[in-house]
Parts: structure tokens; C-alpha cells; sequence
């Protein structure tokens, strides 16, 4: 893989004439709105709101949050069992209570390669007490990375029997490693699933970076990821996009922003506007980025004006992106830190602005980058293939988070 040097960085905005955008003196307020189209989840048939409700950091109290997103029309609610500890779950289950017959309710468990039945059944019976109700309409096995959880017998048995004692209606597979594509192959192929959650964004289809690059060898990450969702297309099995926002980092876009469209809106018509998508999940902390989020709802096409500003934040934030299914540091470290997933900490921390959230997630790992603190660096320092500073990002991560 090509290695972006930090001056094939600087070359971007020039090669890829992006010509500054006038900086705003006030900011314009962001267009706001509501569910203004449902789309057919494939053989599913569930109609599902285009621009949906992510729970990753939903919590006690957070009831009111999914009541202003019940009111603007989304009926699709995203949750899974090691969310904030259980918490997302029980919160949405109060402020679902009531609503069952008018809402779409998905969670997820993750199903390890040597689970078995017995185990994921207590699992999906806690989902189902936590959320107040007697079925899940799409249950994904979560964040899969490896065959072996594919086929896994036990998994195949577990999902038949919730199925036939109506726990779960819909199967699906969620997953944004280094070896989706490989994963979703095999679950479209043997007809495992019903849906698929995947982290899709802008950045990851070469035909964007085709369009602006011209000259300069800017490599996407999984490219071979937009026949597979034409795969999914082609057996009706739905799509839902989540990581839509390369990163997140939205305030950065501000002073870029012109005609109260916002980053987030232009990255999320982007991905609407793929035939392959039905929706798009997004986590959701307060209601006025709700109100901003829906603003793209039922949009067309991203205008020029999007794609400059689309184009503009792959070159400013590019450089310090750690790309979701690239992993090619995870052999880098010899005290195995994992590498990957210390820089997503660190980005809930930095980017999100939620530490809070970032230390949860910091405290899940099987290893941390308490061994960065004592190491020069070198074993990591080539590691990235974008030139990304591991070696700069993990201690303070460690310290940061620890």
C-alpha cells in the first residue's frame, strides 16, 4: 500500500483544487428538520427512518433524548448489550415502554467464536429485560471480524431457536475491520443474514477519491466495499451505514459551512444518496444535533457545495484519521498493544469530546498502551501506511484514559 507522506498531505488541497472556502464571520444556523423519507430495509420490509438513532452513548436520563427523536419521526432505534454498560439498553427500554407497536428496535451481542447457544440465549433474554419487550426486529451478531464467529455452529442453532420462539425476527452482521469484506462475502453467500450494519463514509469509496485526486496516489480503505454492498443490494438484503462522519470531527468544519448546511449533512447525503444504502445510524447526544442531523433527511443528491466541503475535511483531518478496516499496525507492536483500537479511544476522546465514554471503551481492552509509555516508538513508527503518528498517539492515550 502507497505510504501519504506528510507533503503529498500538503499537495492535496493544491492537486485537488480546493480552493479555500470563504470562512464564515457568523455561522450560519444549520437547516433543520425531520424524517422526511422511510426507506424498505430489503427482505426485511420494516420501513425504516433514513437517518436513524445510534445509542452508543445513551444513559440513565437520556429517555427525553429518544422521545425528541421519537417526535421527529424516527422509528429505527440502534442499541447493543455492552453499550455504556447496559445502560443504553435499560434507558431505551423506559423510554420505548408504551411505543413497542410504533418503533423498529435493533440490538446486538457479540458473538465469539467459542460461544455457545446457551450463553447467547441469556444474553438476548437481558437485551429483552433491559428493553422492555418480547421480540427484536433485527439482531446483530456485533462487530465481527473473524470467520470463525460466522461459522460457529452454536451461533446457527442460537439464531434458529430465537427465531422460531419469536425473540428476534431478523438476523444481521455488523462489523468495520480489517477483514469485513472477507466476513461479508461469507454471510451474503450462505444467506446468514437479513441485514448488514457497516461503517461506510465518503472516505471509503475510490470513486470519491478518484473524482478529487488527479495526480496524487491517495489510497481508500476497502475499496472492494461498494461491490459487496451491490451484493447485499442484489439479494435484498438491507443496508444500514454507521461511522458516516469519517471521525467526527465536526466543530472543525464550522467556519466552512455556508448556506446553514453543515459537514454532517453533506456527509450524510453522500451516503444516502448511494442506491446501495437504506439508511444510515448516527449517534445521537442532544436534541439540537438531532434537529441538525435530520436536516439531510429525504435530501438529494450532494451539491458541489458538499463535496467541497466533503473533499476539504479528508484534507484537513486525513493526516490524523485512523481508517476504520485498515489494521495494518495490528502486528506492529511486540507487546501487542492494539493498536487500532487505542487510536478509536483516543478519538472518542479528542473528537467526540466524550472522555467519559473513551475511558469505557479504554477499559475493554485486553491489552492497553501502558507498555507505550517505557517504548521509543520505532517498533510502531513505520507501521501506518498514512503516516499516522502511532507512536505520538498511544502514551497520552494511555495516560489520557488509563
Amino acid at each position: 500500500m502507497t505510504k501519504l507522506a506528510r507533503r503529498d498531505m500538503l499537495r492535496f488541497g493544491a492537486v485537488a483544487g480546493l480552493a479555500p472556502l470563504a470562512a464564515a464571520q457568523d455561522h450560519t444556523p444549520p437547516v433543520t428538520g425531520e424524517v422526511r423519507r422511510y426507506s424498505r430495509l430489503g427482505r426485511t420490509g420494516l420501513e425504516i427512518s433514513d437517518i436513524s438513532f445510534g445509542s452508543a452513548r445513551l444513559r440513565r436520563g437520556g429517555e427525553r433524548l429518544v422521545h425528541h427523536a421519537l417526535d421527529k419521526g424516527i422509528n429505527y432505534f440502534d442499541t447493543a448489550e455492552d453499550y455504556t454498560g447496559g445502560a443504553s439498553e435499560n434507558a431505551m427500554g423506559r423510554a420505548l415502554a408504551g411505543k413497542r407497536d410504533n418503533v423498529i428496535i435493533a440490538s446486538k451481542t457479540m458473538a465469539r467464536a467459542n460461544r455457545d447457544r446457551e450463553s447467547l440465549m441469556r444474553s438476548l433474554d437481558t437485551s429483552l429485560r433491559r428493553l422492555r419487550t418480547d421480540y427484536i426486529d433485527v439482531y446483530f451478531s456485533h462487530a465481527v471480524n473473524d470467520l470463525e464467529r460466522l461459522t460457529n455452529p452454536e451461533w446457527h442453532e442460537f439464531a434458529a431457536r430465537a427465531k422460531q420462539q419469536g425473540k428476534v425476527r431478523f438476523l444481521g452482521m455488523s462489523g468495520h475491520g480489517g477483514r469485513l469484506i472477507e466476513c461479508l462475502d461469507h454471510a451474503l453467500d450462505e444467506d446468514m443474514v437479513d441485514a448488514v450494519l457497516t461503517a461506510y463514509h465518503f472516505g471509503q469509496d475510490p470513486a470519491f477519491y478518484a473524482n478529487i485526486t488527479r495526480s496524487l496516489d491517495w489510497v481508500a480503505m476497502q475499496p472492494d466495499l461498494p461491490r459487496v454492498l451491490a451484493k447485499a443490494k442484489a439479494k435484498d438484503v438491507g443496508v444500514i451505514a454507521m461511522k458516516t462522519l469519517m471521525g467526527a470531527r465536526l466543530n472543525d468544519m464550522r467556519p466552512f459551512e455556508r448556506d446553514g448546511s453543515t459537514f454532517a449533512q453533506a456527509a450524510f447525503r453522500w451516503v444516502l444518496h448511494d442506491p446501495k444504502v437504506d439508511g444510515l445510524i448516527i449517534t445521537m447526544t442532544a436534541p439540537e444535533q438531532i434537529d441538525e442531523f435530520l436536516g439531510a433527511s429525504g435530501a438529494p443528491a450532494p451539491t458541489s457545495a458538499d463535496i467541497a466541503l466533503l473533499e476539504r475535511y479528508a484534507n484537513q483531518n486525513g493526516g490524523a484519521y485512523c481508517r476504520h478496516g485498515c489494521s495494518q499496525c495490528d502486528d506492529a507492536c511486540p507487546y501487542g498493544v492494539p493498536i487500532p483500537d487505542v487510536l478509536r479511544t483516543r478519538m472518542y476522546a479528542t473528537d467526540y469530546g466524550d472522555t467519559r465514554f473513551a475511558r469505557e471503551e479504554y477499559a475493554k481492552l485486553d491489552v492497553n498502551a501502558a507498555a507505550c509509555l517505557g517504548c521509543d516508538g520505532q517498533p510502531c513508527a513505520s507501521a501506518c501506511p498514512f503516516e499516522i503518528p502511532v507512536a505520538q498517539f498511544c502514551a497520552p492515550t494511555h495516560r489520557m484514559l488509563a
